[in-house]
């Protein structure tokens, strides 16, 4: 059965670029477009698509209104359109927080020249996020009369796996996550205390010009300091390192210390920063001490890096099926036996705090 898609923009010639790209894939019907917030609730309600794409700046009513309008009547996937500036950041975190769960730059040539590269990465997009509905936890976040009708039933969470003290023995815990990671990171680190005794790494696949502005917008949330990696950084305890997008970010260790280096991205990279880079590198500059979680996403990112820090000796972690928005990454893990646990995301920090 095709996955049904509502496309939402107040532009009459994106929406028709749109549902023509949507449309030329058999997997995809879209069944309806509106030219405004208002008008996508009440399609929303009438249609009940699988998928929604929705415009952040509309006439009547913002998306941002609307994302949080039917997330609370009748939750469904929503893929935010976003300009790649600073402001265009700030509405994205907002469209996400609201209760969307992806976004792609509304300009296409940002994310290829090639016609037919941007209709495969949208059509993915929304096929992926169809396909798997909603993370449980967001179905849960709703009114029991909304949850009922979300995308995804509720699953049980997993047994939770004895605790096992690794306190003096990590002395990095990083994180690599893709699509839904902004909101899934936010969960995690919020939940850190001010004193979190090692130093955190986080690679979000996330544009060059979202990256600072979305780690100001952890550092406000959070009782840990968080800041954009920059070349020459030393890792600290109760800080986390968010790696810039369009570059990659290596960890060295040089003397006692443990220091960022900040480097391009070769032609033939796909993931700008790329998880397995900065895993790799942890794997060389502390082999066996460091902890690293791999969060939601699309794609396998961080599975080979992750298998060089489990040959070294490090703690893996994944999280589960249940509480992902893609379970790609962390499936990628799990697949390849390198989790040495799979945890629900409400879990994670909780989890960290007991362990390290």
């Amino acid at each position: 059965m095709a996955v049904r898609v509502l496309v939402v923009d107040d532009s009459g010639f994106f929406r028709r670029r749109v549902t023509e790209m949507l449309s030329a894939d058999p997997r995809l019907e879209v069944v309806g477009s509106a030219a405004d917030g208002r008008a996508a609730i009440v399609q929303a309600q009438k249609l009940k698509p699988d998928v929604i794409t929705m415009d952040i700046e509309m006439p009547v009513m913002d998306g941002i209104a609307a994302v949080r309008r039917i997330m609370a009547t009748r939750p469904v996937p929503i893929l935010m359109f976003s300009s790649l500036t600073h402001e265009g950041a700030q509405s994205t975190f907002e469209a996400l927080e609201a209760g969307a769960v992806d976004y792609l730059p509304k300009n296409f040539e940002d994310i290829s020249r090639n016609r037919d590269e941007v209709a495969r990465v949208l059509r993915t997009r929304v096929w992926s996020i169809g396909v798997r509905g909603l993370p449980r936890q967001a179905a849960s976040a709703v009114p029991v009369a909304a949850a009922a009708t979300a995308a995804a039933p509720k699953v049980p969470p997993p047994p939770r796996p004895a605790s096992r003290s690794l306190r003096g023995k990590v002395k990095v815990v990083a994180i690599g996550t893709s699509t839904g990671g902004p909101v899934a990171l936010q969960q995690v680190l919020s939940a850190l205390p001010a004193g979190f005794p090692v130093p955190l790494v986080l690679v979000q696949h996330m544009p060059a010009s979202f990256t600072a502005a979305f780690a100001r917008r952890l550092d406000q949330l959070c009782a840990i300091t968080v800041k954009e990696a920059a070349e020459g950084d030393v890792l600290a305890p109760g800080c986390a390192l968010l790696a810039p997008g369009g570059k990659q970010m290596i960890i060295e260790s040089r003397g006692d210390r443990l220091r960022v280096h900040i480097t391009e991205s070769a032609p033939d990279q796909n993931y700008r920063p790329c998880v397995d880079v900065t895993f790799g590198s942890l794997a060389k500059a502390v082999p066996g001490q460091t902890l690293a979680v791999v969060l939601t996403g699309m794609g396998a990112d961080g599975r080979e890096g992750a298998r060089l820090l489990k040959q070294g000796g490090a703690h893996i972690w994944a999280q589960d099926e249940a509480t992902s928005v893609i379970y790609g990454m962390p499936a990628a893990i799990a697949q390849a036996g390198l989790a040495d646990h799979v945890l629900a995301l409400p879990e994670v920090a909780e989890r960290l705090v007991e362990t390290v």
